[in-house]
């Protein structure tokens, strides 16, 4: 395990999607069990998110949706690339299908993510202190360009790059699960230089792929976060010709990770979703037991016993 510190971001993703979600990251941060969350603008409970927000005090940032419900921008509800035939974002599978065949106008992209920005602002009060996408769809060909201008333009400095170490050996994730994880993996490594070249950061470690819903448990989180940081540690190590870190550089250095979550009490139809009411996940039991696990006291202690300091990406 790495000397020094470690800062953990715990990001609550979904936030404003319907208001069981909402009372149950609410419940998590007041918990000390998640410490940022993640905006759904166009969620059916996201005017609420931001009051709860506020009124507690809770890092927040925006988690842009180009594949689920309705558009926020005017402009684009009715008449858009971004929209199928029923009238709604194409899906996480059929945006990405959309985007292969070249149906998707880039422009439209722009303008979604800009009026979503714009409602958060409305909503908050302020700029996201960070912002990446739903499902995450920010890092695909064509629109992780336009994601970065968007960010820069806004002077928005963090995001998420989903690449996380120890994925290839996460054996009791299910093969079509980990299809679609690779491909966010391959998506984000051809990311990587496109946020470097626009000013863009986020944490050095992402863990979340291998630790979501019903494969969440304290002891996966211990192994992954022990896992990325052991991988972080070797990549880091300086080559048997060059200096050795001293004990003080080793001591000082802070390592950042963010681990992404969704907890929150079950969807109740058909009450939630972004326009077209909760999906069957939200609706499932493995968001309470996010909650319940991220809530444990044994997760709490092992954070304790190794000097992980949780914290929002504001405190970068």
């Amino acid at each position: 395990m790495l000397q020094g510190r470690v800062k953990l971001i715990v990001t609550g993703d979904d936030f404003g999607y319907c208001p069981w979600r909402n009372q149950g990251i609410v419940e998590c941060f007041l918990a000390g069990a998640v410490s940022n969350v993640s905006l759904l603008v166009n969620g059916s409970a996201a005017t609420d998110a931001a009051q709860l927000a506020r009124r507690h005090n809770i890092p927040i940032g925006l988690h842009a949706n180009l594949s689920e419900g309705s558009p926020v921008c005017e402009v684009l509800k009715n008449n858009s690339s971004l929209l199928n035939e029923d009238g709604f974002f194409h899906g996480k599978m059929g945006f990405r299908m959309a985007l292969a065949k070249g149906l998707l106008k880039m422009s439209e992209v722009k303008q979604e993510l800009m009026a979503q920005l714009d409602l958060f602002r409305e909503l908050t009060g302020h700029i996201p202190h960070h912002m990446d996408g739903h499902q995450h769809v920010h890092v695909l060909p064509e629109v992780r360009h336009v994601f970065a201008q968007v960010l820069e333009e806004y002077g928005i400095k963090y995001t998420r790059v989903p690449i996380e170490p120890g994925l290839h050996s996460c054996d009791w994730i299910e093969p079509p699960l980990m299809d679609f994880y690779l491909g966010v993996e391959q998506d984000s490594f051809n990311t990587v230089n496109v946020f470097t070249r626009h000013g863009i950061r986020w944490p050095d470690i992402y863990i979340g792929l291998s630790t979501m819903g019903k494969n969440m448990s304290v002891n996966n989180i211990q192994s992954a976060i022990s896992t990325v940081l052991a991988a972080f540690t070797a990549k880091e190590s300086p080559s048997a010709d060059a200096r050795p870190f001293s004990h003080q550089e080793e001591q000082s250095r802070t390592v950042t990770i963010e681990l992404m979550v969704h907890p929150g009490y079950p969807s109740i139809p058909p009450v939630g979703g972004c326009g077209e009411g909760p999906d069957d996940f939200s609706q499932s039991w493995e968001r309470l037991h996010e909650l319940q696990t991220l809530m444990n006291p044994e997760l709490q202690s092992y954070y304790k016993t190794r000097n992980i300091e949780l914290c929002a990406f504001k405190d970068l």
